[in-house]
């Protein structure tokens, strides 16, 4: 499946910018950041539950805002960029 993510982590207190860091290294782990707070990810369903799980242990819910949205298989492909942004390749190979 392929997800849009977004995070919007309140950062006025040192513990709102750590759980920002650790939100962002999470969704590292999972997808590629397209934008500062935005990440396109493809997953399995249970990789998106682990996700989901792992989220709502990092964030503060009441100063935290999270949003997944499910898209339909083969959006990325179709991703218009304009500006800066480039297309992502979310099928080829990720060499680290």
């Amino acid at each position: 499946m392929e997800l849009l993510l977004t995070y919007d982590v309140c950062t006025t207190t040192p513990a709102g910018r750590r759980r920002l860091r650790k939100v962002a290294k999470l969704c590292e782990g999972y997808g590629l950041r397209v934008q500062n707070s935005v990440f396109e990810i493809v997953c399995t369903e249970a990789e998106l539950l682990i996700l989901i799980d792992s989220i709502h242990r990092l964030i503060e819910n009441t100063e935290d805002s999270i949003r997944i949205y499910k898209i339909p298989k083969g959006s990325f492909k179709s991703v218009r960029a304009i500006g800066t942004a480039q297309v992502l390749p979310h099928g080829d190979p990720l060499i680290l």
